[in-house]
């Protein structure tokens, strides 16, 4: 079983900062993927930042140049700074990984987490 957690979500004022940072665990034998996506109000979900094995990122454009994704590969950790947050930025942020236990390569999401931030 593997699992997701994350933490760091949390209210902010425009202009500020926050970091989030997802854990895997489990019966983990090959990350190929790591990344964070969003869902705001009323919207669909849609994909903020990866970061694949060999390190080669992707952002949304709306947030090149702000954000930034990273990764432990020792703690199967991603992270993801978020500066000069703006209003349309407040979403639950979910992590999602693709990665092999065993058999078979799959793709597995964290709980989401609640990130607002006010004008």
């Amino acid at each position: 079983q593997v699992q997701l957690v994350e933490a760091g979500g949390g209210l902010v004022q425009a202009g500020g900062s926050l970091r989030l940072s997802c854990a895997a665990s489990g019966r983990i034998l090959h990350i190929y993927s790591m990344g964070w996506y969003r869902q705001g109000p009323g919207k669909q979900r849609e994909l903020v930042a990866a970061i694949i094995s060999g390190g080669a990122t992707n952002y949304a454009n709306s947030v090149k140049g702000r954000f930034a994704i990273s990764r432990d590969y020792a703690k199967n950790t991603v992270y993801l700074q978020m500066n000069s947050l703006k209003p349309e930025d407040t979403a639950v942020y979910y992590c999602n990984a693709e990665l092999s236990g065993g058999a078979g390569r799959y793709n597995y999401w964290g709980q989401g987490t609640q990130v607002t931030v006010s004008s």
